[in-house]
């Protein structure tokens, strides 16, 4: 813990000689800007730690890469469920998680929460389209259901700890299924139920390598991707069956 403790320490006042000498209330920084996918990725940890100029708690929120989500409703019909239903929102957040060094319902309200969109059920949800209020809810709802259940929306906030008085630090998971892409990391400074100050850093999540230049094959020639791949397939099989019929 001493030797963490120093190290975060230097990494502070490293990021504070680089500021101008007005006085910040709030600076926050990652372990690492870039988490590589390779073979056998599963998962990552990227710490992240800062500095406050005086008391108070700390919130950060992660969250990305934005897209359309589709989500759909199934149904019975004749015997078989099929989709019947559907909702597209637009840009919405592939990933969310949540940290703070107290309970969030302590230190801001309902209304600073969705001022500042901490919280999955604050998230900017927006369907393509004019929705009515019971149908939207029913679909939004569904929706972070099926992130959480897939661990990309987390449930639970994650602890922000402090190191002294000053000092902070908190570990930020991203599971193996994270979404590839550009992740924004929020860092609120609070006091007395406001928000006083805050800062927000980019995170990138990338193939790189041999999987790399498969995903960008598959993306750009999604075609030619496709015809290799039954090509392969087919190859394999029958190299199967001809080693199985020699033995």
């Amino acid at each position: 813990m001493t030797t963490l403790r120093a190290l975060l320490l230097a990494l502070v006042l490293a990021c504070t000689a680089a500021v101008p000498a007005k006085a910040s209330e709030l600076i926050a920084d990652l372990s690492q800007h870039l988490i590589a996918i390779t073979t056998g990725f599963s998962g990552a940890n990227v710490l992240l730690f800062g500095s406050v100029e005086a008391p108070g708690d700390v919130v950060v929120a992660v969250s990305g890469p934005k897209h359309d989500i589709t989500v759909r409703r199934k149904a019975r019909v004749g015997g078989v469920w099929v989709n019947n239903d559907q909702m597209t929102f637009a840009s919405a957040p592939a990933f969310y998680a949540l940290a703070s060094s107290a309970p969030i319902r302590k230190i801001l309200s309902e209304g600073e929460r969705g001022v500042h969109k901490i919280g999955v059920h604050h998230l900017s949800l927006t369907p393509k389209g004019e929705e009515p209020p019971d149908r939207l809810s029913d679909f939004r709802e569904a929706l972070i259901r099926n992130k959480q259940n897939q661990g990309l929306y987390a449930e639970d906030a994650g602890k922000i700890l402090f190191l002294g008085k000053q000092l902070f630090r908190t570990d930020i998971t991203f599971p193996a299924n994270a979404p590839v892409g550009t992740y924004e990391v929020q860092v609120l400074l609070v006091r007395d139920g406001k928000v006083v100050a805050a800062e927000i850093t980019p995170l990138s999540i990338g193939k790189v390598g041999f999987e790399a230049n498969v995903y960008n094959f598959a993306y750009d020639y999604g075609l030619l991707y496709g015809l290799l791949a039954i090509v392969v397939a087919t190859v394999a099989g029958w190299l199967a069956s001809v080693a199985f019929r020699k033995s």
